[in-house]
């Protein structure tokens, strides 16, 4: 049986950020994320699959805050993996802390829909 590939989640900029996210149709999940975050490299696989299994009913984007600290700043990000959901132009949802997928998959579950 054939790998299942993963969909590439996009990465996003304060140029990019009202397009992608805010004005989105659909929820859109929003990981704030760093190379050096151990953390973060080990929950990557699950956000991947996530926006794979979820395509067309939850984007998911990532922002490196080393690269977009004014995004990170104006979302309160002091710890990272964070996680926030935005759906209809406005926070839904925020959380920091990789988790097992099942977890995730609980916590995105109003937005799956």
């Amino acid at each position: 049986m054939a790998a299942k590939s993963t969909r590439f989640v996009e990465s996003v900029t304060e140029q990019t950020f009202p397009a992608r996210v805010l004005k989105a149709k659909r929820p859109v999940l929003v990981q704030f994320w760093a190379a050096w975050c151990g953390p973060c490299i080990r929950v990557t696989p699950i956000v991947e699959a996530l926006a794979t299994e979820h395509a067309g009913v939850l984007d998911v984007v990532k922002i490196n805050v080393d690269e977009e600290p004014g995004l990170a700043e104006r979302h309160g990000v002091t710890s990272i993996p964070a996680f926030v959901v935005y759906a209809d132009g406005a926070v839904a949802m925020a959380w920091t802390g990789a988790a097992p997928k099942p977890v995730l998959e609980r916590q995105l579950a109003p937005f799956l829909r």
